[in-house]
């Protein structure tokens, strides 16, 4: 406890910045933007299947551009780059709060994926990977932390606002929220981590101890295993949070008894963020891929069949040691297996699968949900995709263990 309070009060401008970050990025994050869907729905007139549409194909959009946007942290400095991400997110938001055509919704939805998803929480994440480098699990873990505080508290809090406040004025709110911290990341970067601050420095080898480029990587057996793995999670999870309210009809549950679940995901998730961290420092990330998705495959099955709000949250506690795992996995495994010189665009990279991954997800469900396959059956189908995922992600750790 000391040696990490310790770790904390020498490198907390850092980690505080990198944590304000990743929280910032909820409000482009499917479980934040899904809270509204029963009224994008209504005032635009959409199905189940037409929502999902417009969100798949205004995310696989930002995926793409994600693929060369996200190379601009091997360029710029985070004190640039982040307040620059987070007003491009803030003009995203304030035009949920405007827009009045479908073309527009989709538009902004863009927006928000592109600056939320995409660029903030992979800003926040490379330069963490440059910042620290034997403590990397460690920093990482912390860092997500800001990920799970907005997944527990926006939710809870948005939903209890939606009982008093029209839904539009809400996203002015989060627009106004996004401004005013803008200039902080600004202030609180204006020195750098070193040795490791920018990419110019050599920092940390992969594999065959080189920096690996981007078209190297394309020929590795290591990413082609894992794309699945890094595409799985986004897909299902994001659907999962996508169809809540829909969710929880099919259920027989309110809306907000299905939402008081989430911390539960949040802590579990917060507790196996710690333990991936410490254990990627003292084993290395590969040691973990054959297991971290495998809590997420049991979690599908349990809300597939739970009769009750209780049950269901045995199943939303092992979605969180999966998610904490992930996030964790997510953010090292790049920098052990390709180095840190290249990690901006390769990671952009990784992020565009994930990206293009939560675009599948709401799209796939919602069109088998217009075709009377509710989002609780589909339960099945992802634990069965989550357990082939960890097979080919096995063997992409035997690669890995050999190199």
């Amino acid at each position: 406890m000391i040696r990490l309070a310790e770790f904390l009060r020498i490198n907390a401008l850092w980690l505080g910045t990198g944590t304000l970050l990743v929280f910032l990025s909820s409000f482009g994050q499917t479980f934040f933007i899904s809270i509204f869907a029963g009224n994008i729905r209504q005032d635009f007139d959409l199905s189940h299947g037409e929502w999902g549409g417009l969100y798949a194909l205004a995310t696989t959009a930002s995926a793409a551009v994600m693929v060369f946007a996200g190379g601009l942290t091997d360029h710029l400095r985070v004190r640039i780059l982040g307040p620059l991400v987070i007003l491009g997110l803030a003009a995203a938001a304030f035009s949920m709060s405007q827009i009045t055509t479908v073309w527009a919704l989709g538009v902004t939805v863009f927006m928000l994926r592109l600056f939320g998803q995409g660029l903030m929480g992979h800003t926040a994440m490379v330069a963490i990977a440059r910042w620290f480098t034997a403590t990397r699990g460690k920093a990482v873990g912390i860092t997500g932390l800001g990920f799970a505080v907005g997944e527990a508290v926006l939710p809870i809090t948005f939903v209890a606002l939606l009982s008093v406040a029209a839904w539009r004025h809400l996203w002015i709110g989060a627009a106004v929220v996004l401004v005013a911290l803008a200039p902080l990341v600004f202030l609180m970067m204006r020195r750098e981590r070193t040795p490791q601050s920018f990419a110019s420095q050599e920092g940390g080898t992969g594999m065959h101890g080189r920096n690996w480029s981007r078209t190297d990587v394309l020929r590795s057996s290591v990413f082609w295993l894992m794309v699945p793995a890094i595409l799985g999670p986004a897909a299902w999870n994001t659907s999962f949070f996508f169809h809540q309210v829909h969710l929880a009809e099919v259920k027989g549950w309110s809306h907000a008894s299905l939402v008081a679940m989430f911390p539960l995901l949040t802590v579990t998730g917060i507790a196996f963020l710690q333990v991936a961290g410490w254990m990627v420092d003292k084993f290395g990330s590969a040691r973990l891929l054959p297991f971290y998705l495998l809590p997420s495959a049991a979690g599908f099955v349990i809300f597939a069949l739970a009769g009750s709000p209780l049950q269901g949250a045995a199943g939303m506690l092992l979605m969180g040691a999966s998610v904490g795992m992930n996030a964790t996995l997510g953010s090292t495994l790049w920098a052990e297996a390709y180095g840190t010189l290249h990690l901006g665009a390769i990671r952009a990279m990784m992020t565009a699968v994930m990206v293009l991954g939560s675009a599948i997800g709401p799209g796939l469900t919602g069109g088998l949900i217009d075709h009377g396959i509710d989002y609780a059956q589909q339960g099945w189908g992802v634990a069965a995709y989550f357990i082939a995922a960890s097979a080919l992600a096995a063997g992409a750790a035997r690669v890995l263990i050999r190199g």
